[in-house]
């Protein structure tokens, strides 16, 4: 039987960290029929039929006529707030309601406003007596042509579908056309402010999956001309949402969100973000801009199920709220985990923050203090095994603990598992908050260099003429078994590169290939060591690259550098670097300070002695004339007739 023969698109898409579009077979997006798992509505100008003219100029009253459409029973009455320009109602203004079987709530500070509608109005509604209803048209030319016929001119109409709010600003413009001709997709800006319901959500499932996780998509589509660069979200969940779900939100890479919400969810977002507890925006991730694409990352992170999917135009408010849904629940073989306490702070900070980064074989935890401000009183961090504590500085809270500690659990998807404690002191009080989290282990080659056999503390030097210890690893979690290690080589500047490992058999003098753990959750290992050797009168490098390649039959994939230092028993690292032109301008330079330093002392030396010392003293003198001289010029010069009696 042959080599069985691998796609090689997904394998690069893997390496490059892009999802595979493949993963999005087998889930096609329906339209939702029964009751949908979100309520998503957004604001926008543009409505499907509008126009505006300045035929009410000449005329007793500016007219506003708003045509209501329905797909489906609104869950909420409408709101219309009417407002005036520059807080002035001077001038009488028409609105004309079209809204069939709806309840509405109008309100504005003009008191002189005349609504006529068909809509039962609430009793927050400003209008304090009823006006007669417009006619039963059949038609928005027969609507339009009775305003026209009634207050001789129309200022504005506007058609909309699946309102749940409209914001309408009085005021004409005389440079408007002269008569109201409804346009197809029209830009209402000016006068016009409508949020409104989305109901193309769709969604679809994996049948082959096995995880309950669900995703909620956003996909923002954003038209060449558009000039929004920033929206604002308000995501609001059911209370018993049990927090196993994923929202990502796709606009383009200038677009900002704002997120305000208060569920216990995880964010995946293009472009950048904001946070109520954050000073600046953070970055976000480069998603795809493709339907399958986004399905197929959505996999990617351990989704079974696309819960919902919404392709919307880009807008400056967003409102999302996710309904309670019905899960499967997977027996899973792991460590009890205590029951998370409702979506708070806590759980919004580390849900944005991800501070977790791992690898084959360790998980990563660092947490810059400041970040936690907003929940106060963090006195301590642990993972699941409380006995994994973070250390902690001024500046940090860090962690690091191997995959198979700590209570970490892996799954079959290429993602571990833990939860992190937070220990909160607040008036002699302490109460823990815990936060599940997923940590995604990355489709790539480890490689490490170990000094010794028990393959513990890697490290990035390489010894001469000594033993060094090389392990290269990765998560391959489709095909495992047939993974390989291609080839690996050593490679110094100035000499010729040497090959260590091929197809898994030793090339070099000096190798020996070892038996590596067996393979464990997808994880394969291979080790080898080697002595890296100089002919002698050789030049030794200090630096070189261990670089490693592996892969799936006869296609290579993979490919991990790892540079390293290289150390010889004789030559100090300290000094490595330097060469003949460096070490000659030191010595000069310490030879210049030297005799620079020796003619400054000299000289302060020289002209701070006594004067005495520099007069000659006679050789004739006694010893202690000489000492007494030395100590005392006043005492010499008090005994003038020593000198006639030593004669």
């Amino acid at each position: 039987m042959g080599p069985r023969s691998v796609p090689l698109l997904p394998l690069l898409l893997a390496l490059l960290g892009r999802p595979d579009p493949g993963r999005a077979e087998g889930c096609d997006l329906q339209p939702v029929t029964a009751e949908p798992p979100i309520t998503l509505s957004y604001a926008t100008s543009t409505v499907p039929w509008g126009c505006v003219s300045n035929s009410s100029m000449g005329t007793d009253h500016e007219v506003h006529v708003l045509s209501v459409k329905w797909s489906k029973v609104s869950p909420v009455p409408l709101t219309v707030a009417v407002t005036p320009q520059a807080d002035a109602c001077s001038r009488p203004a028409v609105l004309i309601l079209l809204c069939t079987r709806c309840f509405a709530t109008i309100t504005s500070p003009c008191s002189n406003l005349i609504v006529r509608t068909d809509a039962r109005l609430s009793p927050e509604s400003t209008i304090r007596a009823p006006h007669p209803e417009p006619p039963i048209v059949s038609s928005e030319g027969q609507l339009l042509a009775w305003a026209l016929a009634a207050y001789g001119g129309i200022t504005s109409y506007s058609e909309l579908q699946d309102p749940r709010k409209v914001q309408l600003r009085l005021g004409e413009d005389a440079h408007s056309p002269p008569e109201c001709i409804p346009q197809e997709s029209f830009n209402a800006v000016l006068h016009l402010e409508t949020e409104v319901f989305f109901h193309g959500v769709k969604s679809c499932s994996r049948s082959d999956a096995q995880s309950t996780r669900a995703a909620h998509i956003i996909h923002l589509q954003s038209e060449p001309s558009s000039s929004i660069t920033e929206g604002n979200l308000s995501l609001s969940c059911s209370q018993n949402s049990d927090g196993n779900q994923i929202l990502i939100l796709q606009s383009k890479a200038n677009f900002t969100w704002f997120l305000s919400t208060k569920c216990n969810i995880q964010f995946l977002v293009s472009g950048s973000y904001m946070m109520p507890f954050f000073s600046a925006p953070l970055p976000g991730n480069p998603l795809p801009d493709t339907e399958q694409g986004l399905i197929a990352e959505a996999f990617e992170k351990n989704c079974s199920v696309i819960a919902s999917y919404s392709a919307i135009p880009a807008s400056t408010h967003i409102s999302l709220q996710i309904h309670e849904h019905e899960t499967v629940e997977t027996p899973v073989a792991a460590t009890p985990i205590a029951i998370t306490q409702p979506p708070d702070l806590p759980h919004q900070v580390l849900l944005t923050l991800k501070p977790w980064k791992c690898t084959d074989e360790t998980m990563e935890i660092v947490i810059v203090r400041s970040y936690l401000e907003p929940i106060k009183d963090v006195v301590n961090i642990t993972l699941r095994d409380i006995s994994c504590q973070a250390e902690k500085n001024a500046t940090h809270f860090m962690l690091k603990s191997p995959l198979s500690h700590c209570g970490t659990s892996l799954e079959g998807t290429g993602y571990a598992n833990n939860e992190l404690i937070l220990s909160l002191a607040k008036d002699a009080v302490l109460r823990s908050v815990r936060v599940g989290f997923q940590c995604e282990i990355p489709r790539e080659l480890f490689l490490r260099l170990f000094p010794t056999a028990d393959f513990k503390a890697p490290q990035t030097e390489l010894e001469i003429n000594k033993e060094a210890f090389v392990q290269a690893s990765m998560r391959w979690m489709d095909h495992p078994a047939d993974l390989q290690l291609k080839e690996c080589w050593l490679v110094a500047s100035e000499r010729e590169p040497v090959l260590l490992v091929q197809g898994g058999e030793a090339r070099g003098a000096g190798v020996t290939v070892l038996e590596g753990p067996p393979s464990s959750h997808g994880r394969k290992i291979w080790r080898f060591r080697f002595t890296y050797s100089i002919p002698e009168g050789g030049r030794i490098p200090f630096s070189a690259t261990l670089k490693c390649k592996a892969g799936l039959q006869n296609d290579t994939i993979f490919e991990k550098v790892l540079e390293v230092r290289v150390k010889d028993a004789w030559r100090p690292l300290n000094y490595r670097g330097l060469g003949l032109g460096a070490v000659l301008g030191i010595t000069f330079g310490a030879f210049l300070i030297g005799a620079l330093l020796t003619a400054v002392l000299w000289y302060i030396y020289s002209h701070t002695r006594p004067i005495s010392k520099l007069q000659p003293v006679s050789s004739t003198a006694p010893a202690s004339e000489s000492s007494s001289t030395n100590h005392s010029i006043g005492s010499t010069q008090s005994t003038p007739c020593s000198t006639s009696s030593m004669a």
